[in-house]
């Protein structure tokens, strides 16, 4: 068969890369139709994971078909560009007073959209650290050695953030039994240098929160006794969209005094894809404002406080649809239904005698972290890889940091999509894999290497 005979059976009747290499390694000379870059790229996808089964992300996979459509039709609008699209401008700004009521801001405030909860870190603590400069030019005290205070059981974020802008990463070790950090952890770690402490609601290893209330009363004690004024800085990337649904009573927020910047993940439980993130500030003084540049050059005068420039509108009017779509009633409606999943997969895998659940007693993100309780021939990385290899659910085995680095935990994050057949399907799965390998023993380290992931984002 000549090529130009088959070129026009595939044109006919099916796809010419059936048979042929796909592009990969140089640029393509030429194009091709556009069903024969659709079924590229498409057929290509097949053979992706599933994210239904992917229980290690926490990033939304799932929107409602009028959200999509308002996403898709609106791909093309430029979000930076104000002058030209004032109401995604508007509708901006109406997220952030949404999110600054959600998180109780005593008054007039201000933020921003981010990419993610990793810029919206990264600006937060700018921000801490232009404002740590200032106090000490204003205390004739030098300023060259700015630290931050956080736990072990932050996203690596953190660290980047230190590393990129010159801070003095002061990291609070965990411990085997003691996953998250509190007052008396942190005091130790605090002196004139320090821009703020950072604590984190709903880690991505464990689900849980730190003692916020505690480093709060911890950083009053310090300003009124020592004369150290240090703001904290909540990392609610996870559960900022979490509490204020399912445990609206506990205080995290800026109800509590030295809580000066919070971060959270539209794209997380905000339940909008990737990617949108959220910057609040307790009030406007709180922003640095040599952080905040004007220009004129996109149509009108214009103020960012940003890293990214140009960016997508759609994810930003995806989370005002979500805000007004559900409001309290809705999210608490869908963060209830996964909670309740949550327990019933903890209540199983209790039942299994196997598994030790970790701190379901405790405010948590609707997810199961559980670690293997007993002696076994085998370790939670390999029914991670059981799963994997012969179920197809991707559930994380990953190792806590240090100093609870010997401790090896599995987590299972359950999601508005995750319903309870899907739970009793995945318990039935992990007990049949723990049959397998009690019969066969581990996985070879070769192959169990492959399964070595982190906890996920």
């Amino acid at each position: 068969m000549t090529n130009s005979s088959y070129d026009s059976d595939a044109a006919l009747f099916g796809n010419r890369f059936a048979v042929q290499d796909t592009p990969s390694r140089t640029f393509p000379e030429g194009g091709m139709t556009a069903v024969d870059a659709y079924r590229l790229v498409a057929e290509d996808l097949v053979i992706e994971g599933d994210p239904a089964r992917n229980l290690a992300t926490f990033v939304t996979t799932w929107m409602e078909p009028d959200a999509q459509r308002l996403i898709a039709e609106n791909l093309h609008r430029n979000f930076i560009d104000h002058a030209e699209y004032p109401r995604t401008a508007e509708i901006e700004q109406r997220c952030i007073r949404m999110l600054a009521d959600l998180f109780h801001a005593p008054g007039e405030t201000t933020g921003a959209r981010t990419q993610g909860s990793s810029e919206a870190i990264m600006l937060g603590a700018l921000s801490l650290k232009w404002n740590w400069r200032t106090r000490q030019q204003a205390a004739g005290r030098p300023t060259t050695s700015p630290n931050l205070v956080f736990g072990g059981d932050v996203h690596v974020v953190w660290e980047k953030f230190c590393r990129y802008f010159d801070v003095e990463p002061r990291i609070v070790p965990l411990r085997p039994d003691k996953y998250t950090i509190g007052p008396e952890d942190v005091e130790p770690f605090l002196d004139e240098n320090t821009i703020g402490v950072a604590a984190v609601l709903g880690t991505t290893f464990t689900g849980h929160r730190d003692d916020v209330v505690g480093i709060n009363d911890l950083l009053v004690r310090v300003r009124d006794e020592r004369d150290m004024d240090i703001p904290l800085h909540v990392d609610g990337a996870s559960g900022g969209f979490v509490w204020p649904f399912l445990y609206p009573d506990s205080p995290w927020d800026f109800r509590l005094e030295q809580v000066r910047s919070i971060n959270a993940s539209g794209h997380k439980f905000g339940l909008v894809y990737p990617g949108v993130g959220w910057l609040i500030f307790r009030e406007k003084a709180d922003l640095a404002p040599d952080l905040v540049f004007r220009e004129n050059y996109l149509g009108k005068t214009d103020e960012t406080f940003t890293l990214n420039f140009s960016t997508g509108s759609s994810m930003v009017l995806a989370q005002y649809y979500n805000f007004v779509r559900f409001g309290r009633a809705g999210y608490r409606y869908k963060l209830q239904n996964m909670q309740h999943n949550a327990h019933r997969l903890a209540d199983q895998l209790e039942e299994m005698g196997r598994f030790e659940v970790i701190g379901r007693d405790h405010e948590q993100l609707p997810l199961v972290a559980f670690r293997l309780a007993g002696e076994a021939p085998y370790d939670e990385f390999d029914i991670a890889w059981q799963l994997s290899a012969e179920r197809g659910w991707m559930v994380p085995a990953y190792t806590m940091p240090p100093d609870a680095q010997e401790v090896t935990i599995m987590r299972a994050l359950v999601k508005e999509t995750f319903s309870q057949e899907h739970v009793d399907t995945l318990a039935r799965d992990i007990a049949e894999a723990c049959a397998t390998l009690d019969a066969k023993g581990g996985a070879h380290p070769s192959e169990r290497a492959k399964m070595v992931v982190g906890p996920g984002h």
